[in-house]
């Protein structure tokens, strides 16, 4: 999904919330709280061996402390 959004490392971060639009009307039509979620965990350090989502802003803490918002975050693809 993000790949074929452009969302790749090496391009400016676009607001969460653009790119769960993006994939839930193009690939996943079934809400948005699930993307979004998905993303989150992926640009943790501490939920995946490996982020594969560069984020900026809050995606939440190892002590289980909720993401900010999509429209107040970031991402793009990290680079592996």
């Amino acid at each position: 999904g993000m790949n074929e959004l452009g969302v790749t490392p090496d391009k400016a971060h676009k607001k969460s919330a653009r790119i769960v639009g993006d994939v839930m009307g193009k690939y996943h039509p079934h809400g948005d709280s699930a993307i979004y979620e998905s993303m989150v965990r992926m640009a943790q350090p501490f939920s995946y061996r490996y982020m594969l989502v560069d984020g900026h802003g809050n995606f939440g803490s190892v002590d289980g402390d909720g993401a900010a918002a999509m429209r107040y975050t970031e991402a793009r693809m990290s680079k592996i």
